[in-house]
């Protein structure tokens, strides 16, 4: 049986890993790239560390896995679970796409690099006072903050409902979000109730991993999950 004090539930940051576009810092939205294959190693790597029975990400322990549609993330989720996991997975209808979790619309910006875009907006007539940040000021013709909060509030509001009644490990209900770079650091901003402006400076390099919780067990407590011991490897 389990402790009903082993653990508060988490969620699971997996950032897809490189592509030729996240090599050369670019924006990469809405365009479909592979992964390098310096990429799908980088989620070899994590994965084998981390994913699998008795690791940090124990499938058993998995709620439910939600992926962004984007080819890279699909890969990434392909390459980081085993086969015979994503098919218990699968087969407990426990893995669902979804556009929640598309990385940031850019827009007029898809394919540039930054200081690109901030000659792009001063051609506009944009940004006289102080330099283009996405977080407070959007994409010309893509997403807003305002619209990427409103994706990732909904998601955060059907993982806080998948995990309301299980805060001292009731039911093992971990989560794993397989995403992108500033979609996964625009959710840990929401998930901790900040706006999207507010200047919490997150970094998530492709392939790596981030764990969010809760404090003291409870559900209107959620935190960021700063450090955390792994569990022994028999």
């Amino acid at each position: 049986m389990l402790d009903k004090d082993a653990g508060t539930p988490r969620v699971f940051l997996y950032r897809h890993g490189q592509t030729e576009w996240t090599q050369n810092g670019r924006y990469t939205g809405t365009s479909e790239l592979d992964l390098t294959e310096h990429g799908a190693q980088q989620v070899l790597a994590s994965g084998k560390m981390i994913v699998g029975p008795g690791k940090l990400i124990d499938p058993a322990n998995l709620a439910h896995v939600y992926i962004s549609p984007r080819r890279r993330a699909q890969q990434t989720f392909d390459i980081a679970f085993s086969a015979s996991a994503k098919q218990a997975l699968q087969e407990a209808h426990k893995v669902s796409d979804t556009e929640r979790l598309a990385e940031w619309n850019y827009g007029l910006y898809e394919g540039l690099v930054t200081s690109e875009i901030r000659t792009l907006r001063k051609e506009h007539g944009l940004d006289t006072d102080q330099p283009w940040d996405i977080w407070r000021d959007g994409c010309e013709h893509g997403e807003s903050p305002q619209d990427v909060t409103a994706r990732i509030d909904h998601l955060i509001a059907e993982i806080r409902e998948i995990h309301r009644d299980n805060m001292h490990g009731e039911t093992p209900c971990d989560i794993v979000l397989v995403a992108h770079g500033h979609l996964l650091r625009a959710f840990t901003k929401r998930w901790l109730g900040y706006p999207m402006d507010f200047p919490l400076a997150l970094m998530l390099e492709p392939g790596a991993v981030g764990v969010l919780s809760y404090q003291h067990h409870c559900v209107d407590e959620p935190a960021l999950l700063v450090g955390y011991g792994f569990p022994l490897q028999e």
